[in-house]
Order: C-alpha cells, then structure tokens, then sequence
C-alpha cells in the first residue's frame, strides 16, 4: 500500500498571549497601591513615557466609545516603517484618566486594614463582654496599663486604689479580659501568660499531661531557661521524655502575646472607586487622586513622525520604548474601564445593600455578573481581588459583595453575610445572664425560616468574633 502525502489548508482562530494581553492582564491584578508603584517604575526605565502636569479636564468618556473597535490600535510586533507614527502618538496622549466629581476626598489615615492596634482590638471585645459602664471603665484602665508584650504593669489592689473600687470586682473584670483574644494578654508576668494560653489547650490527644505542664509552668520557667532538665526530672519526679513533652509544649506558647500587633506595619486600603448617593440614585466614580497623567514623550515622537535619521538599532530602540508606553497607557484606560463596569453591574445587582445594609447582602456569583457585562468570570475575578470601594456604608473589597446562596425553608435565598448579621443581632439582644448557646441560636433562626447547623453557626460565630457563651456569661 503506497503512502501519500497531501497538503490541506485549514483556517481556524486562536487566542495569541501578546505582550499587549500580559500587561492587559497584570495591570487587572494589581491593587491601586500596586499599580501606581509599577508606574512610577516605567517612568523611571522608559524615556517614551513622561508625566504630564496641570489638572486633567474633560469630561469621561463611555466606556463603548473609549473601546470601540475604530478607536484601537494594533501594534504588530515586526518593526514597520509603514506604520503611520503620527496617528499612533496622538492616539495615546493620555490615559483617559477624567476628573471626576466626589462629595468629599477620602482620608487614607480613616482606613486602615484589620492590622489595627492592640487597644483597639481589646476595646472591641471589652464593650461586646461588658454592657455596664462602670465595668467598661474598669476594663479601659486595664487595657490602658498593659505594656506593647501584652502585660499588665499594674496590680489589681492598684487600679482598685486608684479607681475607688473593690479589689474583688477588678479581679473579677480581670479575670475576664484574660480570657480576650490574643491569648495570654493582661497577664501579670509570664508564668500567669502561658497557664492562660495552656488551659485552653486540648489535652484530650497530647503526649503529655496538662497537670505536668502546669506544674512545670509554675515551678520551673527558670531551669528552663538554664536547660536544667535533670533539676526538673528530679523535683516532680517525672519520666524525661514526659518532661520533654512538656517542655517542647511551652515552648510553642506564645510569651509576648501583644507583639502579634507590632510585627507589621498598618496596611491602608486606596479605594479604586468611589460610590456615593445623589437624590435617588448612586453615582459611581473612580478614584484617580494620586494617578499620574502619562504621555508619550514629545521627543521621541519627533524622533519618529520628524523624520530624523537613526541607524536601524536606534530606530528600533526608540519604537520598542513607543510600543511599551503605548501599551502601558493603553492597559491602564482598560483596567479602569473594566471596573467601572463591574461595579455598575455590582450596584444593579446589590442595590439593595446600599440602602439597608449588609442583611439586604443578595447571593451572587462571579459568573452572573461576567454574563452581565460580557466578560469572562476570570476576568471578573482579577479585577475585584485587591480592589476597594468607599460607600456611604464603610469601605468594602469588591470581592465582599459576591457569595454563595443558602436557602431558606420558604424557598428564598440568602446570603451567608446576612445570615451573619442576624447572629450577630441575635446576640446583641440575648439575655447577657443567660447567654444563648450555639444550638439556641440555630433554633431561632430556624424560627426565621434558615436553617444552619449548630457546627455552622459557630463557625460564623467565630468569624465575628464573638465569644462562645460560656465565655459570654455575665454575673
């Protein structure tokens, strides 16, 4: 049987990874700090690309038009001397970054990230476990003696003293608060700091017994610290290797529990839009404070639409720095485009929210908002991860606004943020003698028509923080 070669043509469309489409892509995943970090870079290492000066006016263009099929340049990776330089310069003048309209600038310092403060973080849980006002005062003094390690510098007879209350009832408070996240925080040395964090430890499964832990916690930091073994072994008359055990356990405490709150620096949040009420409606604003205005340099577009004379290592030099610019200012008016839509499609979908808050918080997908604006969900996602909207309600990430559904016995869906709220609401108005167990709590919201676990509800019971009820009880 002969072979036969034969040569078919076959047309078919395939989606290149350009350079155009990378940087399309990275400029899409950077936050607004990111980004205007690697603009400063490109205009330090490209000399096509220049900040221009004096405010940006005019109006902003829509997004249909800005994108529009007649307006885009298509820049082929081959150097060409055909290309018409000057039409591709003056098409790329600018990002297309407008001045818009906001009620009033937003104040970076009034929004720091969760990495807030010891004070504050304890302050937090001291008005949640205390109601009354006296004892808050109490627990502000506390909070206020405590060194940056997390340690109480002062003694309860002290603060007694100095408050003109009883030594009982600040020990009570004490007491209390000793049991705030971090653990082991307003400890009055080190010995108090790890029995606070061992006794809330699980033994159930641990090498070694809680009372040797205890025990060697109480009598025996010092040697310890000498690596004195043997002393220990001989003074609680314990097998090495149990000493060992426990020695290995205290050294996984943590002996400076505050520090947790100085290991890194605040990190503040740069909304990348602005979303603010005028009348009846919400007006929807990027944020381009901070923004530099990019241009082409005029040098360089001279160097080509002049016709001067370069050696062909030259004029690929100058056209390859074009080429970067371009694309740069190019993928910066795409990225703010591509979030503007997404966030109109946010606010159609969530505009509830806006006005009652987080318990009218609908589910929605990535997917329903891609096929909204015609995007692909992966695009959708990179560009609400790390991006910010300041609302008349708080500053939210994108990302906040999507999630999945729960259903509710009466047919309707629900969004796990709302079903948060309402057990978040339902604590607030419990008994603080009797507080609500997390098996009462799924009762009553079965009453409300969702139905949640017990292992469910306190696993969003932690997610807001809020203490167990053993620890919720108040005298």
């Amino acid at each position: 049987m002969a072979l036969n070669l034969q040569l078919h043509l076959k047309q078919s469309q395939q989606l290149a990874m350009t350079p155009q489409i990378r940087l399309s892509m990275k400029l899409l995943q950077f936050s607004r700090m990111e980004l205007e970090a690697m603009v400063s870079r490109e205009l330090e290492l490209n000399p096509a690309l220049e900040e221009g000066f004096g405010d940006i006016s005019g109006e902003e263009p829509a997004p249909e038009e800005t994108l529009s099929p007649d307006r885009e340049v298509v820049i082929e990776e081959k150097i060409n001397d055909d290309i018409d330089w000057s039409a591709y310069v003056r098409e790329y003048n600018s990002t297309g970054i407008m001045e818009t309209e906001r009620p009033e600038p937003f104040n970076a310092e009034m929004n720091i990230n969760a990495g807030q403060s010891l004070t504050d973080f304890l302050l937090r849980q001291l008005s949640m476990a205390f109601p009354d006002d006296e004892d808050r005062a109490v627990g502000t003094h506390i909070i206020g003696n405590l060194n940056p390690e997390g340690y109480l510098e002062s003694g309860a007879a002290d603060i007694a003293e100095t408050l003109g209350k009883a030594p009982e009832k600040v020990r009570e408070i004490l007491s209390v608060m000793q049991t705030f996240d971090p653990l082991g925080v307003c400890a009055r040395n080190l010995g108090e700091c790890l029995l606070i964090q061992a006794a809330e430890l699980d033994f159930k499964n641990a090498p070694v017994q809680k009372e040797l832990v205890e025990a060697v916690i109480r009598g025996h930091l010092k040697d310890i610290q000498n690596r004195n073994i043997p002393a220990i072994e001989r003074k609680l008359g314990a097998k090495p290797r149990d000493i060992t055990a426990a020695i290995d356990l205290i050294k996984s405490l943590d002996p400076k529990p505050g520090l947790t709150f100085l290991n890194e620096p605040p990190q503040y949040i740069v909304p990348d839009i602005f979303v603010h009420k005028e009348k009846d409606r919400f007006i929807i604003s990027v944020n381009d404070d901070g923004m530099p205005r990019l241009k082409i340099s005029k040098f360089y577009r001279d160097a080509v639409t002049g016709g001067k004379k370069m050696d062909q290592e030259a004029r690929k030099y100058v056209r390859e720095n074009l080429d970067s610019a371009a694309w740069l200012i190019k993928g910066i008016h795409q990225r703010r485009n591509t979030i503007h839509k997404i966030m109109e499609s946010i606010l159609k979908f969530q505009g509830d929210f806006f006005d009652h808050g987080v318990k009218k918080l609908k589910p929605l997908l990535l997917s329903d908002v891609a096929e909204d604006i015609r995007m692909h969900p992966s695009t959708v996602s990179r560009a609400t991860t790390h991006k910010y909207v300041h609302t008349p309600r708080g500053v939210f990430e994108l990302k906040f606004f999507f999630n999945k559904s729960l259903k509710s016995s009466n047919g309707e869906t629900v969004s796990p943020a709302s079903v948060q709220n309402k057990i978040a609401e339902i604590v607030k108005k419990e008994d603080k003698k009797k507080p609500l167990s997390d098996e009462q709590i799924s009762l009553l919201l079965k009453k409300d028509h969702v139905f949640l676990a017990r292992r469910t509800v306190g696993k969003y019971r932690d997610m807001l923080k809020i203490l167990p009820s053993s620890k919720r009880r108040q005298l």
